[in-house]
């Protein structure tokens, strides 16, 4: 079984979205990790600053702004009345739940709450698309398997037991979708693994159930290396 993980830019528009079906449809066992659609996740924390700045009304435009987005990426991604409601609805359903934290005293918890929000829609949107196709697959959400212990460290041992036991519900499925970056915390509550999060979570599913390979998939040009030798003869 492997590991197939895809950025923001990767499902970053419709046309990004439908673009990743032939890569995922052959034969072989996977489970896909999904980030939240580019520039998603900078409107979520523009949203929850907004909100510890108790700028409720700024807070309420730009949620407009990110839901009238994502309900234009509705009407593009599928092309039945059928499934373009079915999107829409759930669209309304994420932007209804973000909303309803303007109406509260904010607190840290919320904030992560509704950062998980970008991942748990494109993994949603994308499954409705492959349904839409009738590609058979299974949406398993990170909440029920990704966790941080008390130190906010990845839980190894309760990532791979509980991952096991879901993954033992799907033995006929060869797609998996799944969230990268969100998780639960010590005490159950939504959290995530930081920016850069969705990479961490195809390394740390690929470690629990000892995949065959982990393929980070990503729109960046070039190559990034950190070794410090290298720059110096770059220089």
């Amino acid at each position: 079984m492997k590991i197939m993980k895809f950025g923001g830019t990767s499902v970053g528009s419709p046309d990004r979205m439908k673009a990743l079906i032939p890569l995922i449809s052959d034969s072989e066992r996977k489970i896909v990790v999904l980030s939240a659609m580019s520039g998603t996740t900078n409107s979520l924390v523009e949203i929850t600053n907004l909100l510890y700045a108790d700028k409720i009304n700024e807070a309420s435009l730009r949620i407009d702004e990110l839901r009238s987005k994502y309900q234009k990426v509705v009407e593009e991604l599928y092309s039945t009345d059928e499934f373009r409601k079915s999107g829409q609805d759930l669209i309304d359903s994420h932007f209804e739940y973000i909303r309803n934290f303007t109406l509260r005293v904010f607190t840290k918890l919320q904030e992560k709450a509704i950062l998980a929000q970008g991942e748990l829609i494109s993994t949603s949107l994308f499954h409705l698309l492959l349904q839409e196709r009738n590609i058979k697959a299974v949406l398993l959400p990170a909440l029920c398997f990704m966790r941080i212990d008390k130190d906010g460290e990845p839980d190894a041992f309760y990532i791979k037991e509980n991952l096991r036991r879901e993954l033992k519900k799907y033995v006929a499925d060869n797609i998996i979708i799944t969230q990268g970056f969100v998780c639960r915390n010590a005490y159950g509550e939504i959290d995530n693994l930081k920016r850069g999060g969705s990479d961490f979570t195809a390394s740390l599913i690929g470690a629990a159930i000892k995949a065959s390979e982990i393929q980070i998939w990503t729109d960046i040009n070039g190559f990034h290396n950190n070794d410090p030798g290298l720059w110096k003869k770059l220089r």
